[in-house]
């Protein structure tokens, strides 16, 4: 307890005591192994900063730097008092980032990568403006996706982007692949990418071949046949831009087959039919025409083989570095796995929640070797998000998120992505990558860890926190936040004085 005083009336003085923390009994244990005789000297410390605080480099003048700064008496070491004040203080910041850490010569599947949805958004699904501020933000916080949706002008002479059939206005093709050539590599050197979903006519697929091969120049990525049997490694990818499409057909015999589809299911229960039914006030042709463009993605190719890229412009096709897929037959066919041939399928989260519990040893077997996205359902008009961990339990790589949304969901993605240095690239754990056993997401887990963490808030009180950990690799609530059966979890909380 130190005593403090104050003047009342500019007369006489009043006296108060201060409460302040005294070491707890874990600080004063972890003073005594590195001090002699109640004072911690300059080796003493220098061992503490590198045997506990895991500062390898940290020297004998480091420990002086640190005596000097803490104001004590002892100039040849420290007391327990000026150790915990060391600790609290501002010259112990937290720890340095150990940087890129993981392998990264595995195939990009192997990677859990930080991606956007609709990454030019500025807010709102329905009539929030187009613009590459969002894409700017996105790509300086690390994000490795971006997915631009590309559509005809109003002259159908050049590309805008904007979320189709919807009132956001749209901003120029152009000016976007320009924002991601300047800051692609501001957060990470990893590769970036495009993922594009396609709405032109073969003559301006041909023009976006010009403006993206022109713009990105030597750093875009030139796919050759090998890339279509395994993908790349993101090692071998640095600093280089990769667009991923499906190989789009003609623009209008595509919106022909789809109206014919629309017409056939009419009557029938379906994801669009809800969708309509949640939002039954939303009126004009712009509104009623999204629903359907929403839901492109998760539409089957029409044709099968090389024929759906008979009308596709060749330069255009060209540039593809990953190749987005969605064959006929449902989910069994969405989910075989060629050992010839990867590819990235795109599933809606709505799709996705129904797919893991019929399919999910099938999903985890198919993100082994092919790229699979997640993303947000079409009744998120406030570009809010999901649970990304389901995802990432079931080896999903592109778990889709609005960046300028809100929410928990969304401090949960830019948590995960804090790791490996922050590069956008998070290696996926053994479990979910062996090849002689499928990772089977409802099975029941032994337990392999208890996290205990004891956090010092100063002031006398800390937070002591114990967890029931399944794999050394998972969040400390990555099972228990994904609710899988049988599977017991153990968090407990309490906040307590020392």
């Amino acid at each position: 307890m130190s005593k403090q005083t104050y003047r009342v009336c500019f007369c006489f003085q009043r006296r108060f005591r201060l409460a302040v923390s005294e070491a707890p009994e874990d600080i004063k244990k972890l003073f005594e192994q590195y001090s002699e005789n109640g004072i911690m000297t300059i080796d003493g410390l220098q061992r503490f900063l590198v045997e506990v605080q895991k500062e390898d480099k940290a020297t004998r003048e480091d420990a002086q730097k640190i005596i000097d700064s803490v104001k004590h008496f002892h100039r040849k070491g420290v007391n327990l008092e000026a150790f915990f004040k060391y600790l609290f203080g501002d010259i112990n910041p937290p720890l340095a980032s150990l940087g890129v850490h993981h392998d990264m010569s595995a195939p990009l599947s192997h990677y859990f990568i930080y991606t956007g949805h609709n990454s030019y958004l500025t807010g709102n699904q329905l009539s929030s403006e187009c613009s590459d501020v969002p894409i700017i933000n996105a790509l300086k916080r690390g994000v490795r996706v971006i997915e631009l949706d590309i559509w005809p002008n109003s002259t159908k002479d050049d590309v805008d982007v904007l979320h189709g059939g919807t009132l956001t206005t749209p901003v120029e093709l152009i000016k976007c692949l320009r924002s991601i050539k300047e800051y692609a590599f501001v957060a990470s050197e990893y590769p970036v990418v495009i993922t594009l979903e396609d709405h032109l006519t073969p003559n301006l697929q041909a023009k976006v071949a010009e403006m993206v091969t022109q713009t990105f120049g030597e750093i875009l990525f030139s796919p050759g046949p090998e890339c279509f049997k395994e993908f790349p490694c993101p090692e071998s990818l640095k600093r280089r831009i990769i667009i991923s499409t499906k190989p789009p057909k003609e623009y209008l015999e595509a919106k022909e087959v789809k109206d014919k589809e629309d017409d056939s299911q009419r009557g029938k229960a379906s994801d669009e039919e809800a969708w309509g039914n949640e939002v039954p006030d939303l009126k004009g042709s712009h509104v009623a025409n999204y629903k359907n463009d929403l839901d492109e993605e998760d539409e089957e190719d029409t044709d099968d083989g090389d024929k759906s890229q008979h009308s596709l412009a060749p330069e255009y096709k060209h540039l593809i570095g990953i190749l987005a897929r969605k064959p006929k037959g449902g989910l069994d066919a969405w989910l075989r796995v060629d050992p010839d041939k990867v590819t990235r399928l795109s599933m809606s989260e709505q799709k996705f929640e129904k797919a893991v519990v019929t399919h999910g040893k099938q999903i985890v077997r198919f993100t082994r070797r092919n790229v699979l996205r997640v993303y947000p359902k079409s009744t998120r008009f406030d570009s809010s998000n999901y649970n990304p961990l389901i995802g990432w339990m079931h080896g999903v790589q592109m778990v889709a998120f609005n960046m300028q949304g809100h929410g928990r969901s969304l401090w949960l993605m830019h948590g995960m992505f804090k790791a490996n240095g922050g590069c956008g690239y998070v290696k996926k754990p053994d479990f979910l990558l062996n090849a002689e056993e499928v990772f089977d997401p409802k099975i029941k887990l032994p337990v392999k860890t208890t996290l205990k963490v004891t956090v010092y808030m100063g002031e006398g009180w800390y937070y002591d926190f114990h967890h029931t950990h399944f794999d050394a690799y998972s969040p400390p609530d990555f099972y228990s936040r994904v609710g899988i059966a049988g599977v017991p979890a153990d968090s407990v909380m309490k906040k307590q004085r020392f």
